[in-house]
């Protein structure tokens, strides 16, 4: 049997209004579209409204090969982020819609089910960080995306880094101050601490040595909405295949620069 990945926490739709376009969305969820396209059994635990948007957002993840059994439907809307594309290229957040991932928490089922898997896939905005001890005491490995927010003693990361096998964060520069940073999350637990630098490339630590990885470039950038998650996607893949460090960051690269050539974000 292939190994199993569940992306578990926040879900929504991406929807542009004036052009008429959606897309199921969320880190997980664009990981996980990523891995599923690549072979990887995926699996989706959160939840979406009984609306127009929990209704496509389920048949298009089902579409993608996803396992959709716990992707629950609950009175109330879907999360949504309603964007418009200004002149042609450039998007817009105009409003999130929280809806039902507001109050959403995984079930008892929902545990359980969370636990059959080999790889999850978290984040700080799903209402699971509660549940990173109990994934790292039964030995799944635990992908975490912190965004920008690593540092931001709002969110409290460093609570969370012991449980966490993969830490992916979001910075603009490589700075002896950020390597230190990187290496301090590291210390905390992680098997390797990633931080991506957008067109910088990424560096990763491991608790031994700095690895550096420039960009792959795209013939044309139409998109960078969906760089980071598609990095995370390839990264994990090469994780699963047994690869090392380098060649992992490499493949991250390679699927980052094939989406930001294309509108859609995976």
């Amino acid at each position: 049997m292939g190994i199993k990945a569940c992306a578990a926490g926040f879900c929504c739709a991406d929807v542009y209004q004036n052009i008429g376009v959606f897309y199921p969305t969320g880190n997980g969820i664009d990981w996980g579209i990523h891995l599923a396209r690549m072979g990887v059994s995926v699996s989706a635990v959160s939840v979406v409204g009984k609306d127009e948007y929990g209704n496509k957002m389920r048949e298009a993840l089902a579409a993608e090969g996803f396992d959709i059994s716990h992707l629950r439907v609950e009175d109330g809307d879907t999360s949504v982020m309603l964007m418009a594309l200004k002149d042609g290229v450039d998007r817009v957040h105009l409003e999130a819609i929280d809806g039902v991932m507001e109050t959403y928490r995984p079930n008892e089922d929902d545990r359980t089910f969370i636990l059959e898997h080999d790889i999850i896939h978290t984040d700080l905005f799903g209402n699971c960080l509660d549940l990173l001890p109990e994934w790292h005491d039964a030995g799944k490995t635990v992908v975490m995306d912190f965004s920008v927010f690593s540092q931001d003693p709002e969110y409290a990361c460093e609570n969370h880094f012991p449980y966490v096998d993969y830490a992916f964060m979001s910075f603009e520069e490589d700075t002896p101050e950020l390597r230190d940073w990187v290496r301090h999350v590291q210390g905390l637990g992680p098997r390797v601490a990633v931080a991506t630098l957008g067109e910088k490339g990424s560096i990763a630590y491991d608790g031994e040595r700095f690895y550096e990885c420039g960009i792959v470039p795209a013939e044309k950038v139409v998109n960078t909405v969906g760089a980071g998650d598609s990095y995370i996607a390839g990264f994990t893949k090469g994780v699963i295949d047994g690869l090392d460090i380098p060649a992992c960051m490499k493949a991250g690269a390679e699927l980052s620069s094939r989406v930001i050539g294309s509108f859609e974000p995976y």
